[in-house]
C-alpha cells in the first residue's frame, strides 16, 4: 500500500512540475523583446532534447559519451537528404531519421559497449569524430563543407512553421514531450534497473538486470532524443553545415548536462539555458575588454565555470535547487506572510 501511495504521490507531483513548466514556456514570449532572444530559446528548447537524451545514458546509465552531436548531426542531415533528394514530407523523414539513428546507435552499442570508463569515453568520441569526417568529405550526397540547403518548412495543413514564434511553440511542445516521457521512464522499472547498473553493473547483473542488454537500449533512446532535435533544427534554420556534429557540439552537450545535473530530467532545459546564455554573454562581454573574439575566452569560462560546479554543485543546478525547495521551511514563509498582510491592513 506504502509503494502504491508513493507511485501516486511521485505522479502528481510529475504533473504539478510538467504543468508549472508548461505554464512558464507558454507566457515567456511575452517577456522576450527582440526576436534574437525568441530564437535563442528556440535553440535552447532544442538542446534540451539532446540534453535529456544525455542525462538518461550518463545520469541514470552511467555510461559516458562523447558522440552526441554525431547522433544530433545524423538527425539534420537525415531529414535533410530525405527532404531535399528524395523529396519526402518532413514530418515522415524526422520520422525515419529518427529510426535509422536509433539504429546506428544500436550497431555501434553492441561494440562499444564491451569498453568501459575512459575506454568508453573514447570509443565514442572516435564515433563521433567518423560521422563528421564521413558528412564533411562525402559531398556527393551530404555536399561537404558547403553544407545542405532548401531544407523545406514543417507545416500542419495550413500552417507553416516559419515565424520564431510558431517555431518556438513547436519546440516547446516536442520538448515538453520528451521530458514527460523520460519521467515516466526514470520512474519505472527501466529507470530503476538503469540506476542499478550506474551504482554497480556487478550486482545489477546479479539481481537479473541484464546490463548489455539496458545499455543498448538507453543509448538507442538518447539517439533518437537527439536525432529528433537535430531535424528540428534542420527545419529551422533550413541549412545544415558538418559543424553541428563536432567535437565542441559535443562538448558544448555534455557541459549543459553537467551543469544542469545528470540525474535530473528537469536539470536538462536548466543546463541548456545557463550554458546557452553564458556563451552568449561572453560574446557580448569579452570584445569590451580584448581586442580578441571570445571564442578563446569561451572554452576557459566553461573550464571555470566547470570547477565552480564540482566545488559547491556537484550534482548540478538541477538537483541542487530541489534540495533548496525541499528544505524551505513553507511554514515560516506563510507566517512571514501572513504578519505582513495584517500589518498592511
Amino acid at each position: 500500500m506504502r509503494a502504491v501511495w508513493r507511485g501516486t504521490r511521485q505522479r502528481w507531483k510529475n504533473l504539478a512540475g510538467v504543468s508549472a513548466f508548461a505554464l512558464f514556456v507558454g507566457i515567456l514570449p511575452l517577456f522576450l523583446r527582440t526576436p534574437y532572444l525568441l530564437s535563442t530559446m528556440v535553440l535552447v528548447g532544442l538542446y534540451t532534447l539532446v540534453v535529456i537524451g544525455l542525462c538518461l545514458l550518463m545520469g541514470y546509465a552511467g555510461q559516458i559519451s562523447l558522440g552526441q552531436s554525431a547522433f544530433y548531426g545524423l538527425g539534420a542531415y537525415g531529414s535533410a537528404i530525405l527532404c531535399t533528394r528524395f523529396h519526402w514530407s518532413p514530418w515522415l523523414a524526422m520520422v525515419a531519421a529518427a529510426v535509422g539513428t536509433g539504429f546506428v546507435a544500436y550497431l555501434i552499442g553492441v561494440p562499444i559497449f564491451r569498453l568501459r570508463g575512459h575506454y568508453l569515453a573514447m570509443g565514442t568520441l572516435a564515433f563521433g569524430y567518423i560521422v563528421h569526417i564521413v558528412i564533411n568529405e562525402w559531398t556527393a550526397l551530404t555536399r561537404g563543407p558547403s553544407g545542405l540547403t532548401g531544407i523545406p518548412r514543417l507545416r500542419l495543413g495550413d500552417i507553416v512553421f516559419k515565424a520564431d514564434l510558431a517555431y518556438y511553440y513547436l519546440v516547446w511542445g516536442v520538448a515538453l514531450i520528451g521530458i514527460i516521457l523520460a519521467l515516466n521512464l526514470v520512474h519505472s522499472r527501466f529507470g530503476r534497473a538503469l540506476r542499478a547498473l550506474r551504482d554497480s553493473e556487478e550486482a545489477a547483473e546479479s539481481l537479473g538486470v541484464r546490463v548489455g542488454r539496458y545499455k543498448l537500449k538507453a543509448l538507442v533512446i538518447s539517439a533518437v532524443y537527439a536525432s529528433v532535435a537535430g531535424s528540428l533544427y534542420a527545419h529551422y534554420m533550413i541549412y545544415v553545415s558538418p559543424g553541428i556534429c563536432s567535437l565542441d557540439a559535443s562538448i558544448g552537450f555534455v557541459l549543459m548536462a553537467v551543469v544542469g545535473g545528470l540525474g535530473s530530467v528537469w536539470g536538462a532545459p536548466l543546463g541548456a539555458a545557463a550554458v546557452m546564455f553564458l556563451t552568449l554573454g561572453l560574446r557580448e562581454i569579452v570584445p569590451l575588454f580584448t581586442h580578441h573574439g571570445s571564442g578563446e575566452h569561451q572554452i576557459i569560462a566553461y573550464g571555470a565555470l566547470l570547477v565552480l560546479l564540482m566545488i559547491y554543485m556537484p550534482e548540478g543546478v538541477g538537483i541542487a535547487l530541489a534540495r533548496a525547495w525541499r528544505r524551505l521551511d513553507w511554514s515560516l514563509v506563510r507566517g512571514r506572510l501572513q504578519r505582513r498582510w495584517r500589518r498592511e491592513r
